[in-house]
């Protein structure tokens, strides 16, 4: 075992005591980033070449800063994004809810299908689809300054048009002709503040955790405009709490103009997402 790899080891017996959830991935892709090799690679690196500054890295996870901001990199899908303070860290749960909304979209007879991302922030579901789906218009969404500004660092040189404003109100040139609307909005109930993890507590926005008294605020608001900006047969996908499966179909009810609401589970077979379509008059 060289050097890397021992320190390595400690590393991790160091982040799984402080309650890091994947202290040996963590650690090893900390050690990765600071020495600019890949994780597979850690052992090609001659203990002459040792960087202490690893430690310095170990000691912010450590103390539960996001692996992504002290990499300043995140993985999602086929993409590798920029992150840092000030946007939401995309999550790998989220990565199903694109998954079905990609196979969705495919399966429409639609040669350029135009798609809206609510609630972008980093930009990785705008991103994701636009790179799955070849010959889709993507549109994409955040009313965060902070947010804004990666998105448009991550989006750059790609198809997604990025666009400030509010989920609520945005894009009323498209009424009535987008394809799929899809969000990861905030969905966390201010009562749950004490037992969202650290990392996400006290370093996302918290304009991307929180949404009123259940969690269900900005859920509300995107029905409505989803419905607006959906032509008659179009589908939203909207991301939410596990604990929610029962509450989030219901908001896409028949009165208010939708067909087949139902509830998908991720890959942890847990309720993560809704989905719904317009229905045609």
């Amino acid at each position: 075992m060289n050097l890397l790899l021992a320190e390595v080891a400690q590393a991790t017996q160091r982040l799984a005591d402080a309650g890091v959830p994947s202290p040996r991935f963590d650690a090893e892709e900390l050690a990765a980033y600071v020495h600019g090799v890949k994780r597979g690679e850690l052992h090609l690196v001659k203990d002459a070449d040792f960087d202490a500054r690893y430690w310095e890295a170990v000691a912010r996870r450590e103390a539960r800063e996001p692996l992504q901001h002290i990499t300043g990199r995140a993985f999602f899908r086929y993409l590798e994004l920029q992150v840092g303070p000030g946007v939401f860290v995309p999550r790998p749960e989220t990565e199903s809810v694109v998954g079905w909304a990609i196979d969705a979209v495919r399966a429409m007879d639609v040669v350029e299908p135009l798609i809206v991302d609510l609630c972008t922030g980093s930009g990785a579901i705008a991103l994701a689809m636009a790179q799955e789906v070849p010959r889709s218009r993507v549109h994409a969404v955040e009313l965060s300054e902070d947010a804004l500004h990666w998105a448009r660092r991550n989006a750059e040189g790609s198809r997604v048009t990025i666009h400030q404003g509010n989920a609520l109100t945005a894009l009323p040139e498209l009424d009535g002709q987008v394809d799929l609307v899809i969000s990861n909005p905030p969905y966390i109930p201010l009562t749950e503040w004490e037992y969202v993890a650290p990392e996400a507590r006290d370093h996302d926005p918290e304009m991307a955790l929180f949404s009123g008294e259940d969690g269900l605020d900005t859920i509300r608001g995107i029905e409505r405009t989803a419905h607006r900006l959906l032509r008659p047969g179009g589908l939203v996908v909207i991301e939410h709490a596990d604990t929610q499966g029962g509450q989030v179909p219901w908001i896409f009810a028949e009165e208010s103009g939708w067909a087949d609401a139902a509830d998908h589970p991720d890959l942890n077979k847990r309720p993560r997402f809704a989905t719904a379509r317009k229905a045609t008059p």
